[in-house]
C-alpha cells in the first residue's frame, strides 16, 4: 500500500526536501473520489415514490490495457493495442435478508422492460470525473428500476414455493476495506516478442508433417477501482503476461493432434528465455511427430498413474467446481456436496485448501492470486477438505447454509456478476510415495486386475464437467501424452486416441496414492461469471480405476500438397 505520511526532516533541509518530496495527484484516487461522490448522491436521493430506495450499492470501473502479437510461418499476422474502461454497477433493493438477487436475475442490458437506450456500461478513457458521473448516474438508474421490478417478481414467485427455514439471507454484512495499491509498471517490448515470434513460428516450417503452427504473446493489465455504500474503497492492479506456442497435425488415420506451450507470468521478465523458449519448441515438435505414429487404443477400464499437472485437473474438475458456494444452493445444480460438511468425501490421506493470497510457490507465479474478489472482499486462505473431510465452500458474498460471510471468492471478468470461483486450488496427500515406487504399485494393480497393462498420463490440455441436475454428475478431461506400461516388463509406451471421462465421488476415491512432488498448473478457468486466472497445485495421483473413451476420430484427409516453404527447401535439395 502507499505510503501517505510524512516522516520528520530536518529544520535547515525542510523547505527544499519538502518542495522535492510531494507527490503527482494520483488519477487513480481522483476517479475513485468522483465514483464515491456519485455513489453517495445516488444512495442518499435514488428513490421512486411508494417504492423502497436501494440499501446497497457498488460500483466498479476496470481499466484494461492488453497487447497481442501472433505469429505463424515466420510472419506476424498480428500485433494490436486496446484499451477499455467498463462498468459494473451492483443496486440492490429490499435487505440483506432478502434482495432482488437470485440465481433468476436477469441481466437488464440484454432484456426487460425500460430505457433501452443505456445499452452500454461503457466509461470515458479520458480522466474526466464528471463523465465518468454521467455514464456511472444513466446505468444506476437504470439498475435500481429493474431491482425494483425483480424483487416485485421474487416476492410474487414465493406463494408458489415452500418455504426453507434454513434459507441463507440474500447478501452478507462484510466489512468495508480501504486499500489502494502502488501503480504496477506494466512494460510491453514490442519489438522484442515481434522477433521471437517470428523466429520461434518459423521453425515449424522445417517439418511439413505440422501444417499449422501459431505463437502468440500477450500482455494485460487491469487496474479496478471500486467503492461501496458500505464505505469500501479499493483500487487495485494486475498484471499478466502470456507466451503460447501452439501446434497441428493429422496422423495417417486422420486424427487431429495438437500440441502446446503456455507460459503465465505477472512481470515481462519472467516470460521464458530465448533458450528456454527454443527447448520447449524442440518439445513440442518432437512430441507431435512422435505422436503422429503414436498407436490409437480402445477405450480402457483399470489404474492409471496422472503426472501433477493432469491430477490438478482431475481435482479442480471434478472436486473444486462442486464446491462453489452457488453451486449449492442453485436451481438446476446437482448440488453434489450440499450438506456434506463434516461428512468424508475424499480419502482419508487427501486435504485441499484454495489460497488467493498465495503469489507464487517453489518460485513459480500462481495465476489465482489476487489481493481483493470483484465484490471488495480480501482473498482468504480456506481449507475445503481436511482429511477427507469436508470442511468448508467457496463463497462470494451470496451466504451459503453454516457459511454467512464471504471468504473472498466472489470472481468475475470484465463486468459479469461475480459468483464464487476457485483461485489458487492446492491438494495436499499423507500417503506418499517416490514415482519409482508409484510405478511399481501401478503395474502391481494392473496385474491384481488382471489387465495387461496399466497407464501413465503425464500431460493433458484441460478439461470440462457438468455440474447441473439436468445432466449426468460427469468430468472430462483431455489428455495428450499418454503412455501404456506393459506389466511384464515395465516398459512404456506412447499412444493416442482416448479421453478421460468420470463421475466425480466414484474417481476421486479410487486415488490409491500419490507422488511427493507437487506440480502446478496455471491457466484460465470458464464458468458462468466468465474467464478468471486460476492455477490448481497437486501431487502425481494413482487411481485404482479410471475410464478412458474413445477420442473423436477425424478422417479428414492433411493437406494435399507440401507446404510452399517445404516446397521450396525440397526444391533446392534437389538441385
Amino acid at each position: 500500500m502507499r505510503n501517505l505520511s510524512w516522516t520528520a526532516l530536518p529544520w535547515l533541509a525542510a523547505s527544499v526536501l519538502l518542495t522535492a518530496a510531494v507527490p503527482a495527484p494520483d488519477p487513480r484516487v481522483a476517479l475513485l473520489e468522483a465514483m464515491a461522490e456519485e455513489l453517495q448522491r445516488n444512495q442518499q436521493q435514488l428513490k421512486i415514490q411508494s417504492h423502497e430506495p436501494p440499501y446497497f450499492m457498488s460500483y466498479q470501473l476496470k481499466d484494461t490495457e492488453q497487447h497481442g502479437i501472433v505469429a505463424r510461418y515466420g510472419a506476424i499476422f498480428l500485433d494490436d493495442s486496446y484499451r477499455d474502461r467498463k462498468l459494473y454497477v451492483d443496486v440492490r433493493v429490499g435487505s440483506y435478508e432478502l434482495d432482488n438477487s437470485g440465481p433468476e436475475e436477469y441481466d437488464y442490458f440484454g432484456g426487460g422492460k425500460g430505457s433501452s437506450y443505456v445499452s452500454h456500461k461503457d466509461a470515458p478513457l479520458d480522466d474526466s470525473g464528471m463523465a465518468l458521473r454521467t455514464s456511472l448516474w444513466l446505468v444506476t438508474d437504470e439498475k435500481y428500476k429493474a431491482a425494483l421490478s425483480q424483487l416485485l417478481k421474487k416476492k410474487g414467485e414465493s406463494v408458489y414455493t415452500v418455504e426453507d427455514p434454513k434459507q441463507p439471507p440474500s447478501f452478507s454484512k462484510e466489512k468495508p476495506a480501504k486499500y489502494v495499491q502502488t501503480p504496477v509498471a506494466f512494460p510491453f517490448n514490442r519489438e522484442r516478442w515481434a522477433k521471437v515470434a517470428r523466429d520461434v513460428s518459423s521453425r515449424f516450417k522445417a517439418h511439413p508433417e505440422i501444417f499449422d503452427s501459431e505463437v502468440r504473446v500477450t500482455a494485460d493489465k487491469v487496474t479496478r477501482l471500486f467503492v461501496s455504500s458500505e464505505g469500501s474503497r479499493i483500487v487495485t492492479e494486475e498484471t499478466m503476461y502470456g507466451l503460447h506456442v501452439m501446434a497441428v497435425t493429422r496422423a495417417e488415420d486422420g486424427q487431429l493432434l495438437d500440441n502446446s506451450r503456455n507460459y503465465y507470468v505477472p512481470t515481462e521478465a519472467g516470460l521464458p528465455d530465448d533458450k528456454k523458449l527454443a527447448e520447449a519448441t524442440t518439445k513440442v515438435i518432437e512430441e507431435l511427430l512422435a505422436l503422429r505414429k503414436a498407436e490409437s487404443i480402445d477405450p480402457y477400464t483399470g489404474p492409471a498413474i496422472l503426472a501433477a499437472e493432469a491430477a490438478g485437473v482431475l481435482f479442480h474438475e471434478a472436486v473444486g467446481h462442486r464446491l462453489e458456494g452457488e453451486r449449492q444452493d442453485a436451481e438446476g445444480e446437482g448440488k453434489t456436496f450440499r450438506g456434506q460438511v463434516g461428512k468424508q468425501v475424499l480419502p482419508a490421506f487427501i486435504s485441499i485448501v484454495d489460497d488467493p493470497s498465495a503469489r507464487a510457490l517453489q518460485g513459480e507465479p500462481l495465476n489465482g492470486y489476487y489481493e481483493y474478489d470483484e465484490e471488495g472482499v480480501k482473498g482468504q486462505r480456506v481449507t475445503l477438505v481436511e482429511k477427507g473431510v469436508l470442511r468448508n465452500y467457496l463463497v462470494s458474498r451470496r451466504p451459503v447454509e453454516g457459511f454467512l460471510q464471504s471468504n473472498g471468492h466472489g470472481r468475475s471478468q470484465g463486468t459479469r456478476k461475480p459468483v464464487a470461483r476457485m483461485a489458487n486450488l492446492m491438494v495436499e496427500s499423507t500417503k506418499q510415495l517416490e514415482d519409482v515406487e508409484l510405478k511399481k504399485q501401478l503395474i502391481a494393480e494392473a496385474k491384481r486386475q488382471g489387465k495387461p497393462y496399466g497407464l501413465i498420463i503425464r500431460d493433458i490440455t484441460g478439461g470440462n464437467t457438468n455440474t447441473s441436475s439436468y445432466g449426468y454428475q460427469a468430468f472430462k478431461g483431455v489428455p495428450r501424452m499418454v503412455y501404456r506400461v506393459d506389466v511384464k516388463t515395465g516398459q512404456e509406451s506412447l499412444v493416442r486416441g482416448v479421453e478421460i471421462v468420470g463421475t466425480p465421488l466414484s474417481s476421486i476415491n479410487r486415488i490409491m496414492s500419490t507422488g511427493r512432488k507437487a506440480g502446478i498448473f496455471n491457466g484460465y478457468c470458464g464458468a458462468e461469471s466468465g474467464n478468471v486466472p486460476v492455477s490448481t497445485v497437486a501431487p502425481a495421483v494413482l487411481l485404482q480405476e479410471i475410464e478412458l473413451q474413445r477420442a473423436m476420430e477425424g478422417k479428414d484427409r492433411p493437406p494435399i500438397l507440401m507446404s510452399p516453404a517445404a516446397s521450396s527447401t525440397a526444391s533446392d535439395a534437389v538441385k
